[in-house]
């Protein structure tokens, strides 16, 4: 905190600190935030400019650009690297990313940043009348123009503009603690709490705001809620220690299972139209070029059904399907490089071999690598084999080279995407199929522009990310499609303009659309999977020059049809496959967009069941025409 050595915290606050922390079984690290390079002021290389606001006062966890201080005004690296790598070190403190950090003044503005720029790093995080907004206030310019050059330059050390720039909650602070004296001389001009909670609303990020009636700034206040603090930190890094537990004991049954068979559960689809079986199987260890996995978490999506249902050319049965998962990587097979045993991996059903001599993987065109399309198609790993045999030891077939209804997999290393561990893996399986491909269908194969118009043709969750990223991308008006009027508050609340229920119309459903936007809408997205709306979206699409997306997959053996009229007078009909993403590449990234804030997706988890056994309970919950994505944890 401001000009704090250890002696500062620890006589005014320590006495209760130290209880409290002893009785939450953590350790309380009190640094000394001021560099005060050399006991000998006549030799100091860091200016005593002002005792409190620079130099050797020191209190903003930032690390200086300008002369003089750049040399030794080093907080940020310090309180970021330096000091957790000394405690893990030499004390075994904070390993695992165990550690939470709280600050008081402008140490509280060093929290909530530091805090708020590394969402993974940290547990939890509270402040004691922090400097909310630096770079509205007189502490903060002064501050940020003489180490950084400016204010601007402080933009990215300032609590409240981190938080607005995000539309979603921080993945992992559940709340952040703050605690405010109403007496405090400085809360008007310097603090500004009101700012930070203005964008925690904005964010849906819960944060708790207590303004403590006559209180002021000084370390006296601190010492009268510490209590309070030690106990909201204890509280989160037991709960975060037992996940770390539970991680571990998985990593050693990974150690115990490595080079061996794994016998698991899985959910086997024996027919078409029949219910899955839940049956012990036996998963062979990878072979070369080849990664095995621990299958976390599966979403349902309409493929799986759409082949379980018998309506796909290529199914193959016995299999066992599911394809849209989050996973730990188990073992990896001869040769491969790219994921190691604990990383956290998506299965992508479309590859990226990334071979320099692949035309598909080196072409910005496509993501439709053709490396082991022969073999996925028949059900099969690359070597033309199952890595999957039943009680009896009859192989299984795979599925779009995923089968995640399963507790183990084996997967290709090319349709592994590694993604980062910051977003809980519940969560980052929607990236697997459905909502990567409707967003990556407006970002990446129509490229809507922004002032755009677009018309989406089924609000499934498909249909919704297409809403989604359309309004991302900055589209103008939004009309949604479908028969189900209970689905367009949803869709209005991601972006839609206009809401059409098409089967309460007395005309075609693309003449209406023509008639709303004179001559229709610049893109047109079919997320149904029905080959007549296909057309419709193809002929709501603007004269001229309207692109029509086809995103949904049609039963085996129908064809699309339209007057050749349609296209002569400038209208151009395409699809898309997984949105144009390149796996391996693209989806880490959406990943980490949204561990940044930029692209929420927990609205399209509307069910949730534990236990593959629960499969099929997820299938009776996506027929019954509420449910976007039924996660199903294992």
């Amino acid at each position: 905190g401001l000009t704090c050595d250890d002696t500062n915290f620890a006589q005014k606050a320590g006495p209760r600190a130290f209880l409290t922390a002893e009785k939450e079984g953590i350790a309380i690290v009190m640094p000394d935030t001021s560099p005060r390079n050399n006991s000998d002021s006549s030799s100091s290389t860091v200016p005593n400019v002002d005792t409190y606001d620079l130099g050797i006062g020191a209190g903003f966890y930032i690390d200086a650009t300008s002369e003089p201080y750049d040399e030794h005004y080093k907080m940020y690296t310090y309180i970021t690297q330096e000091l957790p790598t000394l405690l893990e070190n030499e004390y075994s403190i904070g390993t695992k990313g165990m550690r939470s950090i709280s600050g008081h003044s402008m140490g509280g503005h060093g929290a909530l940043t530091i805090a708020l720029k590394d969402c993974g790093g940290w547990v939890s995080v509270s402040a004691f009348a922090p400097i909310c907004n630096p770079t509205a206030c007189p502490w903060g310019t002064k501050a940020f123009e003489t180490y950084l050059g400016s204010i601007a330059a402080g933009k990215v050390h300032d609590a409240t503009l981190l938080l607005s720039t995000r539309n979603t909650p921080t993945p992992n602070y559940d709340d952040i603690l703050i605690d405010q004296g109403t007496d405090d001389q400085f809360l008007t001009d310097q603090l500004h709490p009101t700012n930070l909670t203005a964008a925690a609303d904005k964010c849906n990020q819960k944060l708790t705001l207590n303004m403590r009636e006559g209180y002021d700034h000084s370390y006296y206040f601190i010492a009268s809620f510490i209590e309070d603090h030690v106990t909201f930190h204890g509280k989160r890094l037991r709960k975060k220690q037992a996940e770390v537990l539970a991680i571990a004991s998985q990593l050693k049954d990974v150690e115990d299972t490595v080079g061996k068979v794994i016998t698991c559960k899985a959910m086997v689809a024996r027919g078409p139209k029949m219910p899955l079986v839940k049956e012990m199987i036996t998963v062979d260890p990878p072979r070369a070029g080849e990664v095995r996995v621990k299958v976390i978490a599966n979403a349902l999506c309409h493929t799986d059904i759409y082949t379980l249902d018998g309506h796909d050319p290529e199914g193959l049965f016995p299999c066992i399907l599911g394809h849209e998962a989050g996973c730990v990587v188990e073992s990896v097979g001869e040769g491969v490089m790219s994921v190691k045993p604990g990383d956290h991996v998506i299965p992508c059903y479309t590859p990226q071999c990334a071979a320099p001599s692949c035309i598909f993987c080196q072409s910005p065109k496509t993501n439709l690598c053709p490396k082991i399309r022969g073999t996925q198609g028949q059900g099969l790993m690359p070597d033309g084999t199952s890595r999957f045999k039943d009680k009896d030891g009859k192989p299984i077939y795979h599925f779009m080279g995923c089968s995640t209804m399963c507790e183990y997999t084996v997967l290709a290393e090319i349709s592994c995407a590694k993604i980062s561990k910051g977003l809980p893996l519940e969560k980052a399986c929607l990236f697997g199929c459905g909502v990567a491909t409707g967003l990556g269908a407006v970002w990446n194969t129509c490229k809507v522009e922004p002032d755009s118009s677009v018309a989406v043709f089924g609000l499934g969750a498909v249909g919704l990310a297409v809403i989604q990223g359309a309004k991302m991308a900055g589209a103008s008006r939004i009309i949604a499609v479908d028969v189900n009027p209970a689905k367009f508050p949803s869709a209005i609340e991601l972006g839609a303009t206009d809401c059409v229920d098409s089967s309460k119309l007395d005309k075609p459903v693309q003449n209406h659309i023509v008639e709303m936007t004179q001559w229709g809408a610049d893109y047109t997205f079919d997320c149904t999977g029905i080959v007549d709306v296909m057309r419709a979206a193809l002929e709501c699409a603007h004269r001229g020059w309207g692109t029509s997306c086809i995103i949904g997959v049609a039963a085996s053996g129908h064809q699309i049809s339209t007057r050749p009229f349609q296209l002569v007078t400038g209208r151009t009909w395409k699809g898309t496959a997984f949105g144009g993403f390149k796996s391996r590449r693209d989806v880490p990234q959406l990943v980490q967009r949204c561990i940044d804030g930029k692209l929420p997706v927990d609205h399209f988890i509307t069910h949730t069941f534990d236990g593959v056994e629960c499969t099929n309970d997820a299938i009776d919950a996506l027929h019954g025409g509420s449910c976007l994505r039924a996660v199903v944890r294992y």
